[in-house]
């Protein structure tokens, strides 16, 4: 089914939370969704990796090695990446990850591809890996609690899916872009109570999830979602208090001025246009908090 038929019919379910679950499912389609679920109720392979991500990218060539050594660290195994036409050195960077095998690389054109990118990399992985964590460069899963996010996650096997919140982090006012780590140049975030960190991203189970049905969401064939505290989710996500202390995404918006402008100069694999938009850089620019 079209995305067209599946906004319609999923428009007319009053739930927030079974609209968006049921918006997917059309998008994916029901009867494909049916026969997944039964073929993975029946599936007994055992997954090569506990954990992988999921990442589709445009020129960001020069944030992969940071991003990957810091999830690896984290417990991330496996890495698939989608490049959506990268000019830059995005394979030149990768490519020993890819020798050695801790990245699927995958050159992915055309505009608006994220979901289908989400797609074939569930379609493709679903009894590769027990866990697929679907985020983008900018955003580095950080747990709190735990030492590393399997820890995290073998407190929510019984979920398809558990949903993080962001903490935005602002340009901390760097105009250029400066040597060293994101994670090192861009100390101060935003309250964590701020509206923007209502926002998550999800890591899901792929056999009883289908697809996304956007970027923060998945849409489940079968089981519940939960939150970072291990609740089921009775509410969508704007209209929840922002966790962030078991688990949290920092999710690095804007950077510098000067990186944030390539940002929007060049585009987003989600077919953002090429326009220069000052007020997302005014609405992401949230330096409240620094870093201990």
């Amino acid at each position: 089914m079209n995305k067209v038929a599946a906004e319609i019919i999923a428009g007319i379910i009053p739930h927030k939370m079974t609209r968006n679950k049921w918006r997917g499912i059309l998008r994916y389609g029901l009867w494909k969704a049916i026969k997944l679920k039964f073929r993975m109720r029946h599936d007994q392979t055992v997954p090569l990796y506990y954990l992988a991500v999921c990442a589709i990218a445009k020129d960001e060539g020069p944030y992969f090695q940071e991003w990957i050594e810091w999830h690896r660290k984290q417990g991330v195994e496996k890495f698939y990446i989608y490049d959506n036409e990268s000019t830059d050195n995005t394979k030149e960077v990768l490519l020993p990850y890819i020798r050695s095998g801790i990245v699927e690389y995958c050159y992915w054109p055309g505009e608006r591809q994220q979901l289908a990118v989400y797609d074939d990399c569930f379609d493709k992985h679903r009894t590769e890996a027990r866990w697929i964590a679907v985020i983008d460069l900018d955003e580095f899963i950080v747990p709190i609690k735990d030492h590393t996010i399997p820890e995290f996650l073998h407190r929510m096997e019984q979920y398809s899916s558990v949903e993080i919140n962001w903490l935005v982090y602002g340009s901390g006012g760097a105009k250029k872009r400066e040597p060293g780590g994101v994670m090192e140049r861009f100390r101060y975030h935003s309250l964590p109570e701020h509206k923007v960190n209502t926002h998550v991203k999800s890591i899901v189970d792929p056999k009883r999830v289908c697809t996304m049905t956007g970027c923060h969401e998945a849409a489940r064939i079968s089981g519940l979602s939960a939150d970072s505290h291990g609740n089921p989710l009775k509410k969508g996500f704007r209209d929840r208090i922002p966790q962030q202390d078991v688990i949290r995404i920092n999710h690095y918006a804007v950077k510098s001025y000067e990186e944030f402008l390539e940002k929007q100069l060049r585009g987003r694999a989600s077919g953002t246009q090429k326009t220069v938009k000052p007020e997302y850089f005014t609405q992401y620019d949230l330096n409240d908090i620094e870093d201990a």
